[in-house]
């Protein structure tokens, strides 16, 4: 949706209508008023409606929150929601609200909340909310508004020239925005929220915010000051005041708009389906994007390389080193006692995991750094002239202290290469019209494609290896025994996800337990 009314209404309350010149209320068109009529109320929305608007959003937004592709805890009942803060950012007769609640298993979630007489044309009735009741009988609708392009305009604007409002403080990195560029809701299905602004720029809006520093603005700045890389530079940001209430929290960040061609895990699956089929333009099932996976290798690879020069890789302390073999033991542990299907291979395993002990102790514990942290095909851009690395937040349900702390860059490297296998038994269960692991031995049409699609992923696996080592990134293939770890470790992740969340997709990931289990290394 494009802004269509360039003028928008001003960010104060309308004023009232001027007092009467007598001592006396002036006569009205439908007679005298009594002598205790009082003046009409103001046009739309203040910050003296901030109370009640908070609390018929927490009345109202119990229920609509479980629909929300975000929402962590669909399987938990919510019956209600607190408020952590609120603030009224616009205010008029279009007003927009943000919001931080606290629900589910203690989470924190924010919202960005339109308040109008009726929803703006354009807007489905899934971004309604309910409606809130307010002094003077005014019922506004409220709704999800980031869609709505002329308060996401406003809020822009607010971003631009570095506004205080509460608690929130809006900020910029120095240079002049652009504002006035027409909004559109991002439309990608995805953790968070984007609003995009022309071909300028893009706000990420945090839903699960939480309390510290913000991971993604750290690595995002450290790239942009390294050069050479490249990387949508953060622009702004909204944040919660030190001492407020959710204090010291990242709520979004305004970052340059990477024009792209699509992300790599549409473009991968596309061309695996090609080649498994038998369709590329290549001999089937090599070709069709071996050159984009070894790309992508070098990409990861000057990222790694420029986070590392602007805050620090070293050898981890013996402690460190120990903490990390223990946790991926831990981790292993945790997901056998919720995934039976995972028991047969907890012996294999955890040979693995002593292997990387063993390896640990030697003293060839991988270097230490800031990484992405939750890299995958759908983190990465492709523009025309390279591919650009997104979304550096690190994994969801992490601790801030977790995601900032440095890890193996081999980490990055393991969980892209489980990306490919996804793109590649994604594509094949696109062909076969059933979830992955559903088709007959006795099909042989299915059997040979699955073959294919094996095939495929190992030879784009291979070629990511050799992109980054060509870099100048350390040869994943050259540290097999930490390679085979940390991806059987990601599977293992995987396999409890698509138990809790797609079951008819736990195949893919135990096909790699599996083979990783029986010592089949990563790459091949």
């Amino acid at each position: 949706m494009t802004r269509t009314d360039p003028a928008a209404p001003p960010a104060g309350p309308y004023p009232a209508p001027p007092p009467p010149a007598g001592p006396y209320p002036a006569p009205s068109p439908a007679g005298p008023p009594g002598p205790y009529t009082t003046s009409p109320p103001p046009a739309g929305c203040t910050v003296r409606d901030l109370p009640a608007l908070r609390d018929a959003l927490c009345d109202r937004v119990p229920g609509w929150l479980r629909g929300r592709r975000w929402f962590a805890g669909k399987d938990t009942p919510l019956a209600a929601v607190t408020p952590v803060l609120a603030e009224l950012v616009v205010e008029g007769p279009a007003a927009l609200l943000l919001a931080v609640v606290r629900a589910g298993h203690d989470e924190l979630y924010q919202l960005l909340v339109g308040v109008r007489d009726a929803l703006p044309p354009g807007l489905g009735d899934d971004v309604r909310i309910g409606r809130a009741e307010l002094p003077g009988g005014r019922r506004p609708v409220l709704y999800e508004a980031t869609g709505d392009a002329e308060l996401m305009g406003r809020l822009l604007e607010r971003i631009a020239r570095g506004d205080r409002v509460g608690v929130l403080r809006f900020e910029h990195g120095g240079g002049p925005l652009p504002t006035g560029l027409p909004a559109r809701a991002g439309t990608a299905e995805q953790s968070n929220s984007s609003v995009l602004y022309g071909d300028r720029a893009l706000l990420k809006v945090l839903r699960r915010p939480t309390p510290g520093p913000s991971p993604e603005l750290e690595l995002l700045a450290a790239l942009d000051r390294a050069g050479g890389v490249r990387a949508a530079a953060p622009l702004g940001w909204i944040r919660s005041a030190p001492g407020g209430p959710g204090g010291g929290t990242t709520l979004a960040i305004l970052q340059e708009f990477v024009p792209s061609r699509g992300d790599g895990w549409q473009l991968a699956v596309e061309a695996a389906r090609a080649c498994v089929a038998g369709e590329c333009e290549t001999v089937a099932p090599l070709g069709g994007f071996a050159e984009e996976a070894r790309a992508l290798g070098r990409a990861t690879a000057r990222v790694h390389a420029a986070l590392a020069a602007q805050l620090g890789s070293r050898a981890p302390s013996p402690a460190e080193a120990g903490a990390l073999v223990a946790a991926l033991g831990d981790r292993l542990t945790e997901a056998l006692r919720e995934l039976p299907e995972l028991g047969p291979f907890e012996r294999p395993l955890r040979s693995v995991q002593r292997s990387l002990a063993e390896a640990v102790r030697r003293g060839d514990a991988p270097p230490v750094q800031r990484v992405h942290g939750d890299l995958h095909l759908g983190q990465a851009l492709r523009a025309e002239d390279d591919w650009v690395l997104i979304d550096f937040e690190g994994e969801p349900g992490h601790s801030v202290g977790e995601r900032r702390r440095p890890q193996p860059a081999l980490r990055d490297v393991a969980a892209m290469l489980r990306s490919f296998d996804y793109a590649a038994h994604h594509a094949l269960a696109g062909l076969l019209g059933a979830p992955p692991g559903a088709q007959s031995p006795q099909d042989l049409r299915g059997t040979r494609l699955a073959r294919r699609a094996a095939a495929w992923a190992v030879h784009n696996r291979r070629a990511f290896c050799a992109g980054y080592a060509e870099a100048g990134g350390a040869d994943p293939r050259r540290a097999p025994v930490l390679l085979r770890a940390f991806e059987a470790d990601k599977a293992v992740y995987e396999a409890v996800y698509e138990a809790r969340n797609r079951p008819e997709w736990l195949p893919i990931p135990l096909a790699a337990v599996r083979r990783l289990a029986h010592g089949r290394l990563p790459a091949g």
